[in-house]
């Protein structure tokens, strides 16, 4: 049996990719399944007594239920919070594909489900010729796409589908986060994007500032994909 592999990207950066990549693996653990998180490459990072943490490679530590360094889950940490590949060369370093690769292989050996969650959006570069489509495409990992709703994810959203698509990588599914309180004709947009995107419905998340895994896990649970073979295990600790 394989391990179920699962890219989160998103229409642009502050979309919700992090709630949406957590509460998966949160759905996935209350399944009993185990679950590994992967932020392979992060910048906006804080210098603490043990080096730079991303708070969003943490979230995912927390949500997982495989036992895992923080750099197994977050390899690569910039401190300024700008684009990645742009990080990399200030701090006068390139991001290493084969240090990526090693990481996702130890901890994908352990789990029944891999959930990998890019940065900035589908497109967002690591290096002069490479990117995050390139690591989903590399780890033949389905594509969850985090739609952020407000003005503009119509075009944004089918723009990030197209692309996935162009590159032969299946979209699992597409999750609606409501990031803009104020968003107008929000319905009608809805309708849009279940009429238009190439993917089910993966759950609408509603605005919240605080995360609430549990409603977050219940609200993705009901369309969750298995893994290969593999039903339902009894729940277990979380370790």
């Amino acid at each position: 049996m394989s391990a179920l592999g699962l890219f989160v990207t998103g229409t642009d950066t502050g979309v919700g990719k992090t709630r949406v990549a957590a509460g998966l693996c949160h759905a996935y653990g209350a399944r009993g399944l185990r679950v590994a998180a992967m932020k392979p490459v992060a910048s906006g990072c804080a210098r603490g007594p043990r080096g730079l943490r991303n708070e969003d490679a943490l979230e995912l530590r927390r949500a997982m239920t495989v036992r895992a360094t923080y750099a197994e889950v977050n390899p690569f940490a910039f401190e300024p919070p700008i684009a990645p590949h742009i990080a990399a060369a200030e701090a006068g370093t390139t991001i290493d594909f084969a240090r990526l690769d090693a990481a996702y292989r130890r901890l994908r050996a352990r789990c029944d489900v891999m959930i990998v969650e890019g940065a900035g959006g589908w497109l967002a570069p690591l290096d002069r010729a490479r990117g995050f489509a390139d690591l989903a495409a590399g780890w033949g990992l389905d594509v969850v796409i985090v739609v952020g709703l407000r003005l503009g994810c119509l075009n944004h959203a089918l723009l990030t589908a197209e692309s996935v698509e162009r590159r032969g990588l299946r979209i699992a599914g597409w999750v609606g986060n409501a990031i803009d309180s104020r968003f107008e004709r929000r319905r009608a947009n809805l309708a849009t994007l279940r009429a238009r995107l190439p993917a089910p419905c993966l759950g609408i998340l509603p605005y919240a500032p605080v995360a609430d895994w549990g409603a977050i896990a219940a609200g993705l649970s009901r369309r969750l994909r298995l893994p290969p073979g593999l039903g339902r295990r009894p729940r277990r600790s979380r370790v």
